[in-house]
């Protein structure tokens, strides 16, 4: 494999909770509530950073990429912590 594959796999893995996460947090934005203390870029990174553990942990527990239950997963604890963000 070559570095540029390796890459776009990982790019490719990532993908999904990078994008849930933009989606919520632009919520966030738009309703002009969040946790005060947490900026935009703390919120999006914490967000993200969830994402990708969930994603992980979906990927040990399955031995595979690509289950419907680790997006599920994904949704659910990236829009736990954006409904927690915003409730302050």
């Amino acid at each position: 494999m070559t570095p540029l594959s390796v890459l776009a796999h990982l790019a490719g893995f990532v993908a999904p909770a990078l994008g849930v996460g933009l989606l919520l947090w632009a919520g966030l934005r738009i309703r002009r509530k969040g946790r005060p203390g947490l900026g935009s870029a703390m919120q999006l990174s914490l967000l993200w950073v969830l994402g990708i553990g969930v994603l992980l942990a979906g990927l040990i527990y399955f031995g595979r990429d690509g289950k419907i239950a680790t997006y599920a997963a994904l949704v659910l604890i990236q829009g736990t912590v954006a409904w927690w963000l915003r409730g302050r």
